[in-house]
């Protein structure tokens, strides 16, 4: 076939180049220029697999050989996937190379809790208990955890009717949670008296031994209104989501 007179080449020429030919030269540049510019070994994404054959780690990529995969490295793919780990790595690790990232500035990790199997309620114990000399009544519970897990201590507090959600609130009870994992979340409902919390009225116990957790509170004087019997009748066990 004669290329000598096709429109744009000049006299004796070949003839002005396609697009393909145009790719084939510039991909032979780029390959050239990378090999005198690009030392391979150093090259965290360049890998010679089994087959003889070199891949891009990068890019997931497959070459015959070095230049294929030099000429690879220049192209639009393999920059576009350089810069988007690099953005990746800077969200990750602080702002990038040029500035020195302070660990102490790192917001410190988020311990995540995983889910742990619920083994059922401990067994638990409450008896009324009464002050002699200050004629106070109060509650005593003992809570048994023979199947705690290890280096836990079980965990109280004190709810009001209002935060709670499995029962009508009644501003007339309050509720005592008792919490130590696997086992479930139990609460007590008792009077909405105010706890008297002074030195002596108030204490908690854990026994890693026996396995049991005791409290013991008083209510204040000036808040009681009912009988000691009255007291007896409020409290009740009841199942809760957390503590």
């Amino acid at each position: 076939m004669d290329f000598q007179n096709r429109a744009g080449s000049k006299p004796g020429s070949a003839g002005v180049a396609g697009h393909g030919e145009s790719n084939i030269d510039r991909r032979e540049r780029l390959r050239k220029l990378a090999l005198e510019t690009i030392d391979l070994a150093k090259d965290p994404y360049f890998m010679k697999n089994h087959l003889g054959s070199y891949e891009c780690k990068l890019c997931l990529t497959l070459h015959t050989n070095e230049g294929s995969y030099l000429a690879h490295t220049q192209g639009k793919k393999h920059q576009t996937n350089l810069a988007r780990r690099a953005a990746k790595e800077a969200r990750t690790f602080g702002l990038g190379d040029e500035m020195p990232i302070d660990m102490s500035q790192r917001p410190a990790p988020v311990a995540i809790k995983k889910d742990i199997i619920k083994i059922g309620r401990p067994g638990y114990k409450v008896t009324k208990v009464c002050d002699p000399l200050s004629g106070q009544f109060g509650l005593l519970f003992q809570v048994q955890y023979p199947e705690i897990a290890l280096d836990i201590v079980p965990r109280h507090r004190f709810m009001s009717a209002y935060e709670q959600h499995r029962e009508a609130p009644n501003k007339a009870h309050q509720y005592l949670l008792f919490a130590a994992e696997p086992y479930e979340t139990v609460a007590f409902k008792v009077q909405s008296k105010e706890i008297d919390r002074s030195d002596g009225r108030f204490w908690t116990h854990w026994d890693p031994d026996a396995k049991q957790f005791t409290l013991q509170f008083f209510f204040r004087r000036d808040s009681l209104e009912r009988s000691v019997g009255s007291i007896a009748a409020t409290y009740c066990c009841l199942p809760f989501d957390e503590l």
